[in-house]
């Protein structure tokens, strides 16, 4: 599995502008604070605001700032509104072709390792890949909601 680069910078934008939350943040800081083209994360913001994880603020003084509470952003329903598809392999696809799909079982073994893959990332919110807000580390994420221990959170 391999996710596109739109979804590598839609995520990191989302970090970056939920590290912020007290002031609206701009595509240009968030472009020179991870070294990636203005032009593509400003195609990255309309969709994050179309799909309502981003409030966009025109004119001057505008900028970005989150719709949501990080913890209400979900990162796999992130994932699946970016990834444009998940055919790993084209008897997943809407053009199958392949002459052994109707006997292979490729196919669900396949299409249970990206439910899992994707189940795993709806363990998460945004608020888990935040760093702490004290100290200078960054926490590493704690595991899915679901694996948790009893008691916490």
């Amino acid at each position: 599995m391999r996710l596109t680069t739109m979804t590598d910078y839609a995520l990191r934008l989302l970090m970056y502008v939920a590290q912020h939350p007290h002031r609206l943040c701009t595509i240009a800081e968030v472009a020179s604070a991870h070294a990636i083209s203005e032009t593509h994360l400003m195609k990255i913001t309309q969709v994050l605001g179309q799909r309502g994880w981003l409030e966009t603020v025109r004119g001057k003084g505008g900028g970005i700032r989150l719709a949501r509470a990080p913890a209400d952003i979900n990162v796999g329903a992130v994932v699946r509104d970016i990834e444009p598809d998940f055919h790993l392999v084209e008897c997943l696809g809407v053009n199958d072709h392949c002459r052994i799909s109707r006997a292979c079982r490729l196919t669900g073994v396949i299409h249970g390792a990206l439910e899992s893959f994707l189940a795993h990332l709806d363990g998460y919110t945004l608020a888990d890949l935040l760093p702490p807000a004290a100290g200078g580390e960054v926490a590493v994420a704690p595991p899915p909601r679901a694996a948790r221990r009893p008691g916490r959170s």
